[in-house]
């Protein structure tokens, strides 16, 4: 077997990849799961109060709400994006795929802080909205979940746009016009023929920017109040000031084995993978 394994090209090729998966991702993960069950002493005690407390559980529900509703306010933002963009000329295109793209080369601290300007009291959202009657003393968009949602959803918009874009790029406009010529009135033409031909692109986007939103930190730290507090801001918190690892490593087990199960549902209905089939 190893005489054939030597003799294998391919083989020689995937090591490399296989190593660093092991020491990057497999160790770490080991080490953590260890670490929930061993940390202060062997037992389930660290997950025993982690679902025995009132306080991590709704830090875990905080943090599922949050993802889900960025992932909603992203694919409702998106989904319009990215039908402009497949349907533009190609100049304009090539703009807008261009503007998708700028959020991508500037740090997420640096985004982040940039919202923390544009929402605060005296900041230019506030000035707009009372400079055109629309409210009369400025409003309170940091500190809260409203704050936590404008900047997780403006971070994770091209996550779910480029999904989209992928599939609508490859949709053949013909389908609607057929379902036209049959008597089909444009909104029923969308929901029952275009929107369904978008189902790949909806599910994985809303699946990237699902994950991606979990583990989120630097925006809901800064943006959030004590009533949005993540998972990840928890774990950083038991660390950070209490020292306390088997706690930590139990809520990232947990989280990591939700995003595991919400992921297998996920694949398990809509066949998400190399094998799809919408």
């Amino acid at each position: 077997m190893f005489a054939k394994l030597a003799r294998d090209r391919f083989a020689w090729l995937v090591l490399p990849a296989g190593i660093l998966i092991l020491a990057v991702f497999a160790y770490p993960v080991f080490w953590l799961l260890v670490r929930s069950f061993s940390d202060p002493s062997w037992g389930l005690q660290n997950y025993e109060t982690v679902f025995a407390k009132v306080i991590y559980l709704k830090v875990l529900w905080n943090t599922v709400a949050i993802a889900g509703a960025t992932t909603i306010g992203a694919l409702l933002l998106g989904f319009p994006m990215a039908y402009s963009m497949v349907h533009a000329p190609p100049l304009m295109r090539k703009l807008l795929v261009f503007v998708v793209l700028i959020p991508f080369w500037t740090s997420i601290l640096v985004r982040t802080f940039a919202w923390m300007v544009l929402l605060q009291p005296n900041g230019l959202l506030n000035d707009m909205l009372i400079g055109i009657g629309f409210i009369e003393t400025p409003a309170k968009f940091m500190f809260n979940r409203t704050g936590v949602l404008i900047g997780m959803i403006q971070i994770m918009l091209p996550f779910m746009v480029f999904p989209l874009f992928s599939v609508m790029t490859r949709i053949d406009h013909a389908y609607v016009q057929a379902a036209a010529n049959l008597g089909a009135t444009p909104v029923k033409g969308f929901l029952r023929v275009y929107l369904p031909l978008c189902l790949p692109g909806i599910v994985t986007g809303s699946m990237l920017v699902f994950i991606i939103s979990l583990g989120y930190f630097i925006t809901p730290a800064l943006l959030g109040g004590r009533k949005d507090v993540m998972i990840a801001q928890l774990i950083q918190q038991q660390i950070s000031d209490f020292g306390n690892w088997g706690l930590s490593s139990a809520l990232a087990v947990v989280l990591l084995i939700g995003t595991g199960l919400i992921f297998a549902v996920v694949h398990k209905v809509f066949k998400v993978g190399p094998d799809a089939r919408f």
